[in-house]
């Protein structure tokens, strides 16, 4: 097949050619461990000492991963991928809290983000992460099945009052809405959750849409068991399949406390259970709606592959494409210029709250064998087109 990924041209044409000397010096210090590292040491320190490093991480890393600090800030980033057809999925990155007010106040912006999505084509998903709405220790208490006191179940009962006033906002809007996945010991809670809305909200059409970590052993179970309760009980289901974003602290965890690790157990094994997760659901688009959030590229040719053999349309609604701002720019827009549905993840919080966001984006990067060194090459093959390398 065409290897469609290799075309730099398309994939940096966004790109002034500061932006792309910017983003070669950015990979080259991901792929140093070390430097990372420090950075983040340094930029953790700065950050809780005040010192006033906004205005240098805004010009660098933040402005490389995320589209600005609020809503409209984000509108001139939104306005250019659009103009190579490649969406938007607008990501409100600052990390869950442990008191209320923030979770309501998360509520509030996911709120807002569904407004301002219903005015923009550019924008067809909306996201939240179920930490933000919720205590860890509280999702983690329901996941492991304990009795809740008085008081948490009233909080309890404001959990669900979020997730449902969230997804039914977004189904009378009919925007699309995607719910991030969280560590396996607390997913649990969050699955029963966006299962109770999907059957309320998705009748007609994916309208609310759960995340696969395909990383986990388990989760080619959950989306089988998923499937039969929506045959029967008659509601499509919406799934985002990505990897996984939680690796060292799911096997840590597992070591540390005594349990099998859930996570599969090599790169492979998890290769080849995104890739039959993508293939079940293929087989069964009158109910699945599908959002492949996925860098690896062969995961990529594989669906284009099927989609082809299927004689499924490129710009099928059912199925999307999905990659982070800023990376793997060389799958995004090829296949936006080729007709397919692709979505940009794009970050946005002030400077100082999406920090931590970033510095787990570096680290992941520095993690993932292949990946950096991918970004890097391709970055130094349209350097080299551009004659920038003096």
């Amino acid at each position: 097949m065409d290897r469609i990924f290799e075309n730099t041209e398309t994939a940096f044409a966004l790109k002034s050619d500061s932006e792309l000397e910017r983003a070669f010096f950015l990979f080259k210090l991901i792929a140093n461990e070390p430097l990372v590292r420090i950075g983040t040491a340094v930029t953790n320190f700065a950050i809780k000492a005040h010192l006033p490093v906004d205005g240098l991480i805004r010009a660098t890393v933040f402005d490389h991963f995320c589209g600005g600090v609020s809503e409209d800030d984000c509108m001139p980033v939104i306005d250019k991928l659009w103009s190579k057809k490649v969406c938007t999925v607008l990501d409100y990155s600052v990390e869950g809290k442990e008191s209320e007010d923030p979770l309501d106040d998360s509520l509030a912006m996911t709120l807002k983000i569904l407004d301002f999505v219903n005015e923009q084509d550019a924008i067809p998903f909306a996201v939240f992460k179920p930490t933000g709405y919720g205590r860890l220790a509280l999702f983690e208490k329901m996941s492991a099945g304990k009795k809740l006191s008085l008081e948490e179940e009233a909080e309890w009962g404001r959990v669900v009052n979020r997730f449902d006033t969230t997804a039914k906002k977004a189904h009378s809007l009919g925007v699309r809405l995607l719910i991030d996945a969280e560590e396996s010991w607390i997913q649990d809670a969050v699955d029963e959750l966006v299962h109770m809305l999907m059957e309320l909200y998705n009748k007609d059409k994916a309208i609310v849409f759960n995340t696969v970590q395909m990383y986990r052993r388990d989760r080619m179970d959950y989306l089988r068991q998923l499937h039969e309760h929506a045959k029967a009980h008659g509601f499509k289901i919406g799934i985002k399949a990505v990897r996984g974003a939680y690796l060292e602290k799911e096997n840590e965890r597992a070591k540390e406390k005594g349990y099998p690790s859930p996570i599969c157990p090599d790169k492979q094994a998890t290769d080849a259970n995104f890739d039959e997760a993508i293939r079940y659901m293929l087989d069964d688009l009158d109910t699945f709606s599908i959002f492949a959030g996925t860098h690896n590229e062969q995961s990529s040719y594989k669906l284009i592959e099927w989609m082809k053999s299927d004689g499924i349309a490129v710009d099928d609604s059912r199925i999307w494409f999905g990659q982070l701002f800023g990376m793997s720019d060389h799958i995004s827009f090829n296949l936006a210029d080729l007709g397919y549905n692709v979505a940009k993840y794009l970050p946005f919080g002030p400077v100082r709250d999406v920090m931590p966001y970033l510095i787990r984006r570096a680290e992941e990067n520095t993690s993932v064998a292949g990946q950096t060194n991918r970004e890097l090459e391709l970055l130094k093959k349209e350097r080299k087109r551009r004659n920038l390398n003096g």
